[in-house]
């Protein structure tokens, strides 16, 4: 590490957070910004430095640390040259810096037992880092966490931080009034976007600035990491949670898949849901969301998926597009959805009358749920009962893949189309 520039790894736009030692450092940031990948290195780096250091690596839900959070961490100990010098364990989930004897350790918020019975053999925790804060539901949960960070610190140097990462979804959320509306000298709050990351490929940038025409709405949240607006949202009966795939397959729901079509402009967006009748709950598990894509592309994503011999609904408006991928491709089970006057307002009311529950992974299904809106009336001052035309190609696949349930009873129908 001695040899490792820190200014060169980190790039610009952080120095007053990596600086800042006020017990409240909370960051909202669009994609791309950095805002993960700098406190990793923040981390293990600050560890090495300080030997009065131990960190309470959080998320709401403990099953999503191990991909997101104890990946992320040890690919910051390689950028800095370190990784022979800790020890990484999964059960108990932990990194040990070796030369003192310092840790990391890793918990969810859904498991109380563990939060309320953490023991150091050496030191206290001084810093808690929760990321995708915004799956927190409140300020309270959090509260009992800080108030257990607890011991005296006998280093004069030493010091207590609560550090919040997470991408801004809506503005009625908690993060905002508690860090971001009112000062606070306890509080540093910064808000990050992808302009400051010098590091994101040509590509990536494109894909980003093409948003501010194409979807100003969307590009607030992802572009600039600005609150979402949650005033006029299609869906309010959604929540976000870490679900059991393997698990779910095994209940005997209803297996639902839509296909919404694009190219150049619009992503070609796939979703996959499990439906549970009894209790009309809808269980989103799979997306998949990409331009550019061709008839043979889609086939084999969806082959590689494994929904190739899955009832699939798709977007009638592509007729051609269906016919390949039944024909030439074997996706025999392949359907056109069905439109016609007031279809979009129908599949809208079928989906608000369900609980939906979506994966937490799913990132394009959350945006687009996040901003999917009615439209505004500037005249009357009021929403309309019209959605708009935007962020709602996940959403149109979404209607298709109901339309082989009928809303009364929620019993499944016979697809319309195809074969």
């Amino acid at each position: 590490m001695a040899n490792t520039s820190i200014s060169k790894l980190i790039g610009k736009g952080y120095n007053k957070f990596w600086h800042t030692k006020k017990f409240y450092k909370v960051v909202k940031g669009s994609r791309g910004s950095k805002k993960s990948v700098t406190t990793q290195l923040e981390m293990i780096y600050k560890m090495m430095k300080n030997p009065w250091m131990n960190v309470l690596r959080m998320r709401r839900y403990g099953n999503t640390l191990r991909d997101s959070v104890y990946v992320g961490l040890k690919s910051a100990a390689n950028r800095l040259g370190v990784s022979h010098l800790w020890k990484f364990t999964v059960s108990p989930m932990e990194r040990t810096y070796l030369p003192t004897g310092q840790k990391i350790l890793f918990r969810g918020f859904d498991d109380a037992l563990k939060l309320t019975s953490i023991q150091l053999e050496k030191g206290h925790i001084t810093h808690l880092w929760l990321e995708e804060a915004y799956e927190l539901e409140s300020k309270d949960k959090l509260d009992t966490v800080v108030e257990g960070m607890r011991g005296e610190l006998d280093d004069p140097n030493a010091y207590r931080q609560v550090i919040l990462t997470f991408n801004p979804w809506s503005e009625n959320h908690w993060l905002k009034s508690e860090f971001f509306d009112n000062y606070d000298e306890d509080v540093f709050a910064l808000t990050t976007t992808y302009k400051v990351n010098e590091f994101l490929d040509k590509q990536t940038i494109k894909r980003y600035e093409k948003l501010y025409k194409t979807n100003p709405r969307r590009a607030r949240i992802v572009c600039d990491g600005e609150w979402g607006v949650a005033e006029g949202l299609v869906y309010e009966n959604v929540e976000f949670r870490p679900l059991d795939k393997d698990e779910l397959a095994k209940q005997g729901y209803t297996l639902l898949v839509g296909l919404d079509f694009g190219f150049t402009h619009d992503p070609t967006a796939l979703v996959v849901s499990w439906l549970d009748i009894e209790n009309e709950t809808l269980y989103i598990i799979d997306e998949h969301y990409q331009t550019g894509m061709h008839t043979k592309e889609i086939a084999q994503m969806i082959r590689k998926k494994g929904y190739s011999k899955s009832t699939i609904i798709a977007d009638s408006a592509e007729k051609r597009l269906i016919s390949e991928l039944r024909t030439e491709h074997g996706l025999r089970n392949i359907k056109e959805s069905v439109k016609g006057k007031d279809s979009v307002n129908q599949g809208i009311d079928k989906l608000q009358s369900l609980r939906i529950v979506c994966d937490t992974s799913l990132v394009n299904t959350k945006e687009e749920f996040y901003s999917y809106a009615y439209k505004f009336d500037k005249v009357i001052g009021k929403f309309t009962n019209v959605p708009e035309d935007k962020n709602n190609h996940i959403m149109d696949a979404l209607r298709y893949s109901l339309q082989c349930v009928s809303k009364k009873g929620m019993r499944v129908l016979k697809p319309k189309g195809g074969e």
